[in-house]
C-alpha cells in the first residue's frame, strides 16, 4: 500500500482485538463485517479515510495470539512473518466505513466494507474476500489503527475524489466527515451498477458513477473522466484532490493535477493496490489471486 501524502497518525497503535457482530452482502462485490466487543472501546475515531492494518484468522485464534506488537513496522513485521505457515493470519488494509460510539443502549461498532473478487465457493476468491464471504458472528480479529491520508489544509472546504472501487469506502467517510458546506465532485468506478452503493454526501457535492465493461482495467475510466474535466467543472480553487485505487490510477492522476496547476501539496493518493500483484499470503491459504488491499 503506497501512501504519499502528509499521513496524521493516530494516538495509539496498539493491536486491538475485535469480534465479528454482523455480515451483510451489499451487492455482488461488496461486503459489510461490522466489528465490535473486545477491545473496541479502545478505538479512537478519526473519521475521513481512517485506515487500518487487520489480521484475519484463517488459520485459527492461535495466529490472532501471536500476533507481535507492532507488527505493522519493520521488525514486527519481520516477527509476524516468523509466524508458521497455517497459523499465520493474512494481513491487509481496510478502511473504516463508518463508526458508531457506544451509547447507552449499544456498544461501539466498526463497519468494514470488503470488496469481492472472485468466490469462496468455487475457489476464486483470495484470502480475504473468502474470510468476509464466510466469516461468522463472534470470530476474532486484531487491528492497528493507521490514522489518515487525506489531510488537506486547514480550512479546505472544496475537493476533488477520484477511485476505483477499493477506495469507495474511504471517499464516503470522506464525505460523512466534510462540513456540509463542503463543494466538489467524486468520480467513483465500480464493477457494476448495483455495486454503486450510495453515500450520504454534502449538497455541494457532486457524485458521478462510472461502471467499467467486464474485461477493463480497474481505475482506467476514472483516470479518463478526471482527464476530460473542463476548468469550469472541476471544483472551485483551492481544492484538495484526493485520489486512491490501482497504482496506475493515483500516480497518473497525480502527475495530470500538477500539470494543471495544482500544487503537489494539495494532492492525497495512494496506490492501494496493482493489477496482477498481491500482499504476501501465506502457501497454505492460497486459494486464489486476490489484489485489493
Amino acid at each position: 500500500m503506497a501512501i504519499a501524502s502528509r499521513l496524521v497518525k493516530p494516538e495509539t497503535q496498539d493491536l486491538l482485538h475485535l469480534t465479528v457482530q454482523r455480515t451483510e452482502r451489499l451487492s455482488p462485490h461488496w461486503m459489510r463485517i461490522t466489528l465490535g466487543g473486545g477491545e473496541i472501546d479502545r478505538f479512537r475515531h478519526m473519521g475521513y479515510d481512517q485506515w487500518f492494518r487487520i489480521f484475519l484468522p484463517l488459520g485459527g485464534d492461535e495466529g490472532l495470539e501471536r500476533v507481535p506488537a507492532k507488527a505493522n513496522k519493520l521488525f514486527g513485521y519481520l516477527t509476524y512473518l516468523r509466524i508458521p505457515d497455517g497459523v499465520r493470519p493474512v494481513m491487509r488494509n481496510y478502511s473504516v466505513r463508518a463508526f458508531r460510539a457506544a451509547t447507552a443502549s449499544r456498544d461501539a461498532e466498526l463497519d468494514v466494507d470488503f470488496v469481492l473478487h472472485g468466490s469462496a465457493a468455487d475457489g476464486t476468491a483470495g484470502p480475504a474476500s473468502r474470510w468476509a464471504e464466510t466469516c461468522e458472528p463472534g470470530e476474532s480479529v486484531v487491528i492497528i489503527d493507521e490514522g489518515l491520508a487525506f489531510n488537506p489544509e486547514r480550512g479546505t472546504e472544496s475537493v476533488l475524489l477520484v477511485a476505483d472501487e477499493t477506495g469507495l469506502p474511504a471517499i464516503a467517510s470522506i464525505c460523512a466527515t466534510l462540513p456540509a458546506s463542503a463543494t466538489g465532485r467524486a468520480i467513483i468506478e465500480v464493477p457494476s451498477l448495483e455495486d454503486a452503493l450510495s453515500f450520504d454526501a454534502p449538497a455541494g457535492v457532486e457524485v458521478e458513477w462510472i461502471v467499467r465493461s467486464h474485461d477493463g482495467k480497474p481505475g482506467t475510466l476514472a483516470l479518463a473522466r478526471l482527464e476530460s474535466l473542463t476548468d469550469a467543472e472541476l471544483p472551485p480553487s483551492p481544492f484538495h484532490a484526493y485520489v486512491v485505487g490501482e497504482q496506475a490510477l493515483p500516480t497518473s492522476a497525480r502527475r495530470h493535477l500538477v500539470r494543471r496547476g495544482v500544487d503537489k501539496d494539495r494532492i492525497s493518493f495512494c496506490g492501494y493496490w496493482r493489477v496482477g500483484a498481491a500482499s504476501p499470503t501465506p502457501k497454505s491459504q492460497l486459494a486464489g489471486a486476490e489484489t485489493h488491499p
